[in-house]
């Protein structure tokens, strides 16, 4: 199989990086066509991703950051596939984590857990436990999860480095659900009560006061917040130090957007970003934490699904897909546009469609009002920019299950995840 695709692949017309269109009109991944891989991958619809494009967006971070001293923190949340989270490991990454599951699975991929950010606004004592045995950094929520902290290091009898969560209550201007640094989020302490968290730390000798961190949100767009967010950030670390402590890390978190509506904006690069904060960042002599992870994985993959057929109702136009919003919920759970195009040029009249799925939802659709060419049943359809938070959040709503995952490298192309199956659903009842 990789063999034969690696073959077609080699067509001029099919040479760049990531997902593109052809000179050819086919949609091609890293040199192959997307429908020479449809044609010999027996799984429908499946995730699809670029190995090349995740090592470029890793590397336009760690160039980002040359001269600082900093670490990159992978958000696993966005995408917890295991080769995906090795191969970051290997190029260099940690990894952030919001559960004791997460942790594990970062140990698995062979990641420092000492370079590792455990957060959450609800962590469990074993989660606490187990991330101090293993070193990890953990940011303090609030009072009862300084409390908690606390209470696990006692029990494990080790040093927590924690971290204050601290609202910069700057608006990212996103999406309500992924904002997550204004004074009314569920997530970080409340600014005012700093000093009695200053006084609880100094009173435990198991707690370390390693740094201070924020995150403004998702899908965000304009930089200068975080020059924003960091100033106010380093005015709590002057005050923190005033109190006798040398915290060392500044985590202004992660959240950069990518263009899932493809047009040509411009959108910040990594670059961009720590340029707005680097003299913050040097000037008091901390070391820099990045939580990236829909702009680590988001652009790198496509879920390639396969046409069923297509129908009107009199007033719209559908096209019905094998996949589903149990294969990706942005859309329904959002109202999240990412962008969709079919895998081949045609000859079929172009209309305005709504891409639905066979799910019993209404709500089941992966885009709206989209011009596209009418596609023949079999046809291949992608949707665009679906490495974070897309497998991630998938389900097996109406029992379709969750989908392979298959990533090209070195011009090949390798599975990276089995499709789950009816029996692996029927197993967990065994017994019972």
């Amino acid at each position: 199989m990789p063999n034969k695709i690696q073959a077609l692949g080699d067509k001029p017309s099919g040479k760049g990086l990531g997902f593109y269109t052809g000179e050819d009109g086919y949609l091609y991944v890293d040199n192959l066509r997307i429908d020479d891989i449809r044609a010999e991958v027996k799984d429908s619809p499946f995730y699809l991703y670029s190995k090349n494009k995740i090592t470029a967006n890793y590397q336009a971070y760690a160039a980002a950051l040359e001269g600082l001293d900093h670490f990159v923190g992978y958000a696993v949340k966005a995408n917890n596939n295991l080769p995906i989270m090795r191969h970051l490991q290997s190029l260099g990454s940690g990894a952030v984590l919001v559960s004791g599951n997460e942790l594990q699975a970062a140990e698995a991929a062979g990641f420092d857990t000492t370079r590792t950010i455990f957060n959450g606004n609800g962590k469990l004592p074993e989660e606490l436990r187990l991330a101090i045995q293993k070193g990890a950094l953990i940011n303090v929520d609030s009072e009862f999860d300084l409390e908690n902290i606390a209470a696990a290091a006692r029990a494990v009898d080790k040093t927590a480095r924690v971290l204050i969560r601290i609202n910069p209550d700057v608006d990212p201007q996103v999406h309500a659900y992924v904002s997550t640094g204004l004074a009314n989020s569920k997530f970080g302490i409340r600014n005012s009560h700093l000093q009695w968290f200053l006084k609880r730390i100094s009173e435990e000798p198991l707690l370390e006061l390693a740094g201070v961190h924020s995150h403004l949100g998702s899908t965000i767009t304009k930089v200068d917040i975080f020059r924003d967010a960091a100033q106010i950030m380093i005015g709590f670390i002057q005050q923190i130090r005033a109190e006798g402590f040398q915290p060392k890390y500044l985590n202004i978190g992660g959240g950069l957007g990518i263009d899932y509506h493809r047009r040509g904006d411009a959108f910040p690069s990594p670059a961009d970003l720590v340029d707005t904060v680097r003299d913050l960042v040097a000037d008091l002599g901390l070391t820099m934490i990045l939580e990236p992870g829909r702009s680590m994985i988001g652009n790198a993959s496509a879920l390639v699904n396969t046409v069923t057929g297509t129908k009107t109702n009199g007033n719209k136009n559908f096209i019905v897909v094998d996949g589903s919003m149990s294969a990706l919920i942005r859309p329904s759970l959002y109202d999240a546009y990412q962008h969709i195009e079919l895998t081949a040029p045609g000859d079929g009249t172009e209309q305005v469609f709504d891409i639905v799925g066979p799910v019993c939802e209404s709500a089941d659709f992966l885009g709206k009002e989209r011009p596209l060419r009418t596609p023949r049943a079999g046809d291949g359809l992608v949707v665009h920019d679906a490495g974070a938070y897309c497998m991630a959040m998938a389900s097996t709503y109406n029992l379709k299950m969750r989908p392979a995952e298959y990533w090209v490298a070195d011009g090949q192309l390798k599975q990276i995840r089995r499709g789950e199956t009816l029996e692996d659903h029927l197993k967990l009842f065994e017994g019972l």
